[in-house]
């Protein structure tokens, strides 16, 4: 099963395509729609079809990462840099659009979590990492889980 992973930033969305073992087979990356929430659910899916239409797979997995959080109490997006993002319900229309779970996380907190996974901070029982770009995020990870 393909598994995809999508870094929705402020100024680009960027796909991933991984085999079962891991193995990076492809990467894609294209503009963010600047402040058009349906065009951005719509670039996420377009990218999402392209590369299983190349690849002639359907229903990967897919996760996003996300500049903000989503709540706990209605789902919807809070705190995101990417403010057409904010009170939506992101991981709703992504995967009815998809027809498929999809899964959220905040960019950092990915970010935070890989480098302590198999990155840097490979090893180590506290990873904290921070993310300087479009906006400013922070994650931090004990013992290879993420704090939220």
């Amino acid at each position: 099963m393909l598994r995809i992973g999508i870094d929705l930033g402020g100024t680009k969305i960027e796909l991933m395509a991984l085999d079962e073992s891991g193995r990076m087979l492809l990467r894609r990356r294209r503009a963010t729609p600047q402040g058009d929430y349906q065009k951005t659910v719509e670039a996420v899916a377009e990218m999402v079809e392209a590369v299983e239409s190349e690849r002639a797979q359907r229903d990967s997995r897919v996760g996003v990462g996300i500049p903000g959080a989503e709540s706990a109490l209605d789902g919807r997006i809070k705190n995101a840099n990417s403010t057409c993002l904010i009170g939506k319900a992101l991981r709703h229309d992504l995967e009815a659009r998809l027809q498929r779970e999809v899964r959220l996380a905040n960019d950092a907190n990915c970010f935070a979590l890989s480098e302590a996974v198999d990155g840097a901070g490979h090893g180590a029982e506290v990873v904290f990492g921070v993310i300087l770009g479009t906006g400013v995020g922070g994650g931090m990870v004990v013992h290879q889980r993420v704090l939220t």
